[in-house]
Parts: structure tokens; C-alpha cells; sequence
């Protein structure tokens, strides 16, 4: 399974992916500042799952029109810190997400 991470995700979240999932982001893909509707038509080409934290994409997107499921994270903020509770979590729903779906997954920071 190809994944892409966000740019609003910090790159070392990568380290957090199980092995079986390929695992890139944004930035490296050259897609750095693009807009929500150009990232998911350019990612549905290559990537089954974008994992971000921008919670404006749902609303500014009919997200059941691309070929590529979201996956949502929400925490007090992107610091890896924060996120990083909430990868077992993403590693799960990774095998459940369908293309135009959205998961949403919340970091539990308690």
C-alpha cells in the first residue's frame, strides 16, 4: 500500500508506518504548497491513502470523487509528539480505508 503523508505532518512520522506500507511525503514527492484538489488528483494516480491533518480538506472537497482515501488525524498539534500517539491507530484503519473514504483517527495524549 502507497501512503502520503501531508505537509502539515512532520516527515519523521514516517518512521511510525508498519514495514509493509510505502510510505512518502509531500514534500518529497515536489507537491509542497499545492492545493487540496491538485494534491488529491495528482496522489489518486500513485497513492491508495493520503494521511494529513487538515481538517479543511473534507470540507473543500467531495473526497468520494477521488480514487484515494484520507485519513484524518487530529491532535493538540502537528508536533511529532502529539501525533505519534495516534499511529497504532492509523497503522489499523490503513487496512481498512477505502478509496473516497475519509477515517478519522484522534490522538489520545492522556
Amino acid at each position: 500500500m502507497h501512503v502520503l503523508l501531508d505537509e502539515n505532518l512532520d516527515w519523521r512520522l514516517v518512521r511510525y508506518f508498519d514495514a509493509d506500507f510505502q510510505v512518502t511525503t509531500v514534500s518529497r514527492q515536489g507537491w509542497k504548497g499545492k492545493r487540496n484538489s491538485e494534491l488529491l488528483q495528482q496522489a489518486e494516480a500513485a497513492f491508495d491513502v493520503l494521511v494529513t491533518m487538515d481538517r479543511s480538506i473534507e470540507h473543500q472537497q467531495n473526497l468520494s470523487k477521488y480514487n484515494i482515501g484520507v485519513i484524518l488525524i487530529s491532535a493538540r498539534s502537528n508536533r511529532i509528539q502529539n501525533i505519534q500517539p495516534a499511529m497504532l491507530r492509523v497503522n489499523e484503519v490503513l487496512r481498512e480505508v477505502q478509496p473516497g473514504q475519509v477515517i478519522y483517527v484522534t490522538a489520545d495524549t492522556s
